[in-house]
C-alpha cells in the first residue's frame, strides 16, 4: 500500500502572518460550520458527567457512588477501538446520500438525542440502572460524533488553518458545555414547583420533573448538529488504493492506521502519546467533584447556573480566542506549555474557594479564572493533536490521540469520591493542581525533540 501524505509537524519557525488574517480567519465558512458543530460535540459531555452528578447529588446520591458513575465517560476513552469502521466503513443507503463524515455524523446525533430522553424519563432515586444505561448510550454515541467531527474537521482545511478551526470548534463547545451545565440548571430551577420546595435542600427539594424538562430540552438542542450535518458539504476524501481481499481491508482499516504512527514518530511516539495521556489530567479529574462542590457548598442551582452563564461564557470565549490567535502568532507548543501552567494554577483557586463557604464573589472570580486557562489550553492542544494526524487515517488517528487524552484521567477521577470523602475538598483540589506538574516536563520534552522529527 503507498505511503499516504501526513499532516506535517509544526515547524520550530511557525510562518507569521498578520494580526488581521489571523481574525478574518474566524468568519470563513468551515470556522463557522465548526462553531455549530462544536455546539453538537459539547452538549453531550457534562450531561453524562458533570451536570448529572449535580442531578445525582440533588437526589441523594453518596459522592463515592457519583464518582464510580463518572467512569461512564470511559467509552470516550475507548473510542479507538472502533474508529476505523467510522474511518473506514460505510452506512447502508446513508453513506451514498450524505457522504462517509456526514453520515456517521447523522446516525451519532440520532442516537444521543434518545439516549437523552431517557435519561429524561428516568428517576435516580427509584433505580440508578436506566439513567446509567442511557448515559452509556449518550456517551457511546457522543464518542461517535466525536470520532466522525474530528476527521471531518481535520479534512476541511489545511495545516495552518487548524489553530483558527480548533478555536472556533472549541468555542461552540464551550457554548454546550455553558448550556448543559448553566443552561440546564436554569432550566430545571424554572421548572421547579417553588412552594413545594420552600426551605428545603438536597433530597428533600429534588424533583425529577424538573429534571425531565430540562434533559428534554437538551435532547432538542441536538438539532442544532443535526441540521449543520444536513446542510454542510462532505469534505474532500483522501482516495486509498482499492483493497484486493477481506484481510488487506482489515489490514488498512485496524492496522495501519496505528502503524503509520509509529513508523512516522518511531521512540518520540511514546513521548507524544505519554504527553497526550496527561494535559488535561488536572482538569478532568477535578472536573467530576465540582458540580457536588457546588451542591455541598449550598450554591443553589439559579447561582451555578448564573455565574457559569455570564462570567464563565464570556472567559470561555475569550481563552478560545487568545489560544486560537497565539498558537497561529506564536506556534502551538509554546501556547500548550501556557495552557498548562494556567490550568493546574486555576485549580488551586478552587482549594481556596474551600475555604471561603457560601460566597457569590469568589465563585465568579475562581470560575472565570478555570474558563479562562481552559479555553486556552484546549485550543492549543487540538491544535497540536491535529498536527500530529495523517488525512489518509485522521478519525482513526485523532481517535487515539484524544482517547489517550482521557483514559487515564477518566480512570483516576472514578475514585474522586472517595479521596473527597477521606480528606475532604480543599485537599482534593491541590492534589489535582499537583497532577499537572509533570504535564510541565513533558511539554517541555515534546517541544526539545519533535521538532526535528523527520517526516514521512
Amino acid at each position: 500500500m503507498p505511503e499516504p501524505t501526513a499532516i506535517p509537524h509544526e515547524s520550530p519557525n511557525p510562518t507569521r502572518r498578520s494580526w488581521l488574517d489571523a481574525l478574518r480567519v474566524y468568519l470563513e465558512p468551515s470556522s463557522l460550520r465548526m462553531l455549530t458543530l462544536g455546539f453538537s460535540a459539547g452538549l453531550p459531555l457534562l450531561l453524562v458527567l458533570g451536570t448529572l452528578s449535580f442531578r445525582l447529588r440533588e437526589a441523594g446520591i453518596d459522592r463515592s457512588t457519583i464518582g464510580y458513575l463518572s467512569w461512564v465517560g470511559l467509552a470516550y476513552g475507548f473510542k479507538w477501538v472502533w474508529a476505523p469502521l467510522v474511518d473506514r466503513l460505510p452506512i447502508p443507503f446513508v453513506t451514498r446520500a450524505l457522504g462517509r463524515r456526514r453520515s456517521w455524523l447523522l446516525l451519532s446525533q440520532v442516537a444521543i438525542i434518545a439516549g437523552l430522553v431517557g435519561m429524561a424519563l428516568a428517576d435516580p432515586r427509584q433505580t440508578l440502572g436506566p439513567i446509567v444505561w442511557c448515559a452509556l448510550a449518550v456517551a457511546f454515541g457522543s464518542a461517535t460524533q466525536d470520532i466522525a467531527l474530528d476527521a471531518f474537521r481535520i479534512e476541511s482545511a489545511n495545516l495552518d488553518r487548524q489553530a483558527a478551526l480548533a478555536a472556533s470548534y472549541q468555542t461552540g463547545y464551550r457554548l454546550a458545555m455553558i448550556w448543559a451545565g448553566a443552561g440546564v440548571l436554569w432550566i430545571a430551577a424554572r421548572a421547579e414547583v417553588a412552594p413545594a420546595v420552600a426551605g428545603l435542600s438536597g433530597a428533600a427539594a429534588y424533583q425529577n420533573s424538573a429534571w425531565q424538562t430540562a434533559y428534554l430540552v437538551m435532547a432538542a438542542s441536538m438539532l442544532v448538529g443535526v441540521v449543520t450535518v444536513l446542510f454542510s458539504r462532505e469534505p474532500a476524501q483522501v482516495v486509498l488504493p482499492p483493497a484486493k481481499n477481506a484481510a488487506e481491508w482489515l489490514r488498512g482499516a485496524l492496522v495501519e492506521p496505528f502503524a503509520e504512527f509509529f513508523r512516522r514518530y518511531r521512540w518520540q511516539a511514546a513521548l507524544i502519546l505519554g504527553l497526550i495521556a496527561i494535559y488535561r489530567i488536572s482538569d478532568v479529574v477535578m472536573g467530576i467533584m465540582a458540580n457536588p462542590f457546588y451542591v455541598d457548598m449550598g450554591y443553589t442551582k439559579d447561582e451555578v447556573a448564573a455565574v457559569t452563564k455570564i462570567y464563565g461564557v464570556i472567559m470561555t470565549l475569550l481563552g478560545a480566542f487568545i489560544g486560537g490567535v497565539l498558537s497561529m502568532r506564536l506556534g502551538v507548543m509554546r501556547i500548550l506549555m501556557a495552557g498548562a501552567v494556567l490550568s493546574a494554577a486555576t485549580n488551586l483557586l478552587f482549594a481556596w474557594l474551600a475555604g471561603r463557604g457560601h460566597d457569590v464573589t469568589a465563585l465568579i472570580a475562581v470560575v472565570s479564572a478555570d474558563n479562562l486557562a481552559s479555553g486556552i489550553a484546549s485550543a492549543a492542544f487540538i491544535a497540536y493533536l491535529s498536527g500530529l494526524t495523517n488525512v489518509s487515517y485522521s478519525a482513526t488517528q485523532y481517535a487515539l490521540f484524544s482517547s489517550m487524552m482521557l483514559l487515564l484521567p477518566k480512570f483516576i477521577a472514578g475514585f474522586s469520591g472517595d479521596f473527597v470523602n477521606a480528606h475532604g475538598y480543599a485537599n482534593f483540589f491541590t492534589a489535582t493542581a499537583l497532577l499537572g506538574v509533570p504535564v510541565l516536563v513533558m511539554v517541555w520534552l515534546a517541544s526539545r525533540v519533535l521538532p526535528v522529527q523527520k517526516k514521512a
